[in-house]
């Protein structure tokens, strides 16, 4: 992805907290439009979610790791190359139903793919995005998981409001 990344590791356990924690730094924090925050797994002896930030294409401003630190552990690059990504240029607006072709004009999303399937879908082929939309890094680029749904429309994945494992016990 690029060598200028920041990782803050501020002990979340679930994806959603880890959303809420980008999504406060970016209103916080002023952070450029053109920044990628990402959520990594970390997998260790406490296994929980980390947060990336970084530019494509220049370094990250000087005095942002240290208004990072008021968020966790700050270290410098990525604990990770497959980060699922939740702050991207053109995330704003991927909100109602696209098209393919819309999607990928209109973000930082290099590709979409679909479970089940070996082909690509078509470019006008619409995504009901449910204002939640979650690539992830592959190989360098964001990619769009989706699945199939009623109408001949595709959804992503990834549901804004996951049931939690084993809810109704």
């Amino acid at each position: 992805m690029t060598p200028y990344a920041l990782t803050v590791d501020a002990g979340i356990e679930d994806l959603l907290d880890a959303d809420r924690l980008l999504h406060r730094m970016t209103a916080e924090l002023d952070l450029p439009e053109d920044m990628f925050g990402c959520t990594h797994l970390v997998r260790d002896d406490r296994p929980r979610v980390a947060v990336s930030l970084s530019l494509p294409s220049r370094p990250l401003p000087d005095t942002l790791r240290e208004r990072l630190a008021g968020y966790g552990t700050v270290s410098p690059g990525l604990p990770d190359e497959v980060g699922r990504a939740v702050l991207y240029p053109g995330v704003s607006a991927l909100t109602g139903t696209l098209t393919v072709a819309e999607l990928l004009a209109g973000s930082a999303i290099a590709r979409v793919t679909v479970l089940g399937t070996p082909e690509p879908p078509g470019p006008d082929i619409r995504i009901v995005t449910r204002d939640h939309v979650r690539p992830q890094w592959q190989r360098d680029e964001l990619v769009l998981a989706a699945t199939p749904a009623l109408g001949g429309t595709l959804v992503p994945f990834e549901v804004p409001n996951p049931t939690p494992c084993c809810a109704d016990h």
